[in-house]
């Protein structure tokens, strides 16, 4: 870029539009391992952090091998992961996934999926409660239950999925799964709010979850690409007195088959399967370089958002 050229917000890997030095995360111990199953999803939200659809097949459905490959090379290099995670997409309209967690599960590995609780989980209850019995507490399901409102869950995922997610939810409680619920808020009012009326719904269904606790019930904050939040900078660790540790990317990393590619590559994170910036390699090893937070995402997400898709830390 020449000198003077003027800069935009988050398109300069290594300056901010006001020429300052970018933030950058290194990969600190590789903690989770994110295994995006496919876009491919039985709902369309208003809002999907990946336009995840019916109709939406970017991301191909990974296959058992191509997970026993990562599984591998986290054995054989001694790389440290002990959670394995599978998102999507709806993880459960893949035909491999449940092969897909008992390999996961067999190696002695934690497994979180990340569901809506809806027909396609519901059609492997006979396979899902084996593993339970099994694998107990290592299989962990997450819950995608955006308010406890019909009314504003049933406005972002479509008419009538609250109730059918509830009845998910209260399956997976009545069998003993491990189990947590993921929200979002979209009501714009105060956390303790939020957490209370979740607490509400969750004593009215019989879910043992304490709402106040952050592992039990984490809170996505909202993203929106109009917004124009502040840029991520050096300096903005000792004014946030922020750990740049604590943000996903210091501890994560997850892999995606791209639509017409023949092998996997791996990202930096779970929220930005489009932009090739952040792709990192065909293998763990190469993904072990540092990240730039060189997205909006990056900001209003995990740094100013403090949030995370992993198992938080209560």
């Amino acid at each position: 870029m020449a000198d003077g050229a003027a800069l935009t917000k988050f398109t300069d890997p290594q300056r901010t539009a006001k020429g300052e030095q970018r933030a950058v995360v290194a990969l600190y111990a590789l903690e989770t391992l994110w295994f995006n199953t496919g876009t491919l999803c039985n709902i369309t939200c208003a809002h999907c952090y990946i336009e995840s659809s019916p109709l939406n097949d970017r991301l191909s459905y990974l296959s058992l091998e191509d997970v026993r490959g990562y599984l591998d090379e986290i054995e054989r290099d001694g790389l440290g992961a002990k959670l394995i995670g599978f998102t999507g997409g709806e993880p459960f309209l893949n035909r491999a996934m449940l092969p897909m967690l008992e390999e996961t599960l067999s190696r002695g590995f934690e497994a979180l999926v990340l569901t809506n609780a809806m027909r396609p989980m519901q059609r492997h209850k006979l396979a899902l409660l084996a593993l339970k019995q099994r694998y107990g507490a290592r299989l962990r399901l997450r819950v995608s239950l955006d308010d406890p409102s019909a009314a504003i869950h049933d406005a972002e995922r479509g008419a009538g999925t609250h109730a059918k997610t509830i009845a998910g939810l209260r399956w997976l409680a009545e069998n003993g799964f491990t189990l947590d619920v993921a929200g979002r808020a979209f009501a714009h009012e105060p956390d303790a709010v939020l957490r209370g009326r979740f607490q509400a719904l969750f004593d009215e269904i019989g879910l043992k979850l304490d709402a106040r606790d952050p592992a039990a019930l984490v809170i996505f904050p909202e993203m929106d690409m109009a917004a124009e939040p502040p840029e991520i900078t050096t300096a903005c660790w000792g004014i946030l007195k922020k750990d740049p540790r604590e943000v996903m990317c210091a501890s994560a990393r997850m892999v995606v088959k791209r639509k017409g590619q023949e092998r996997p590559t791996v990202l930096a994170c779970t929220l930005l399967p489009y932009d090739a910036q952040f792709e990192l390699g065909a293998t763990l090893a190469e993904a072990a370089r540092p990240v730039a937070l060189n997205h909006k995402y990056c900001a209003s997400f995990c740094v100013l958002g403090g949030a995370s898709c992993g198992a938080a830390k209560a």
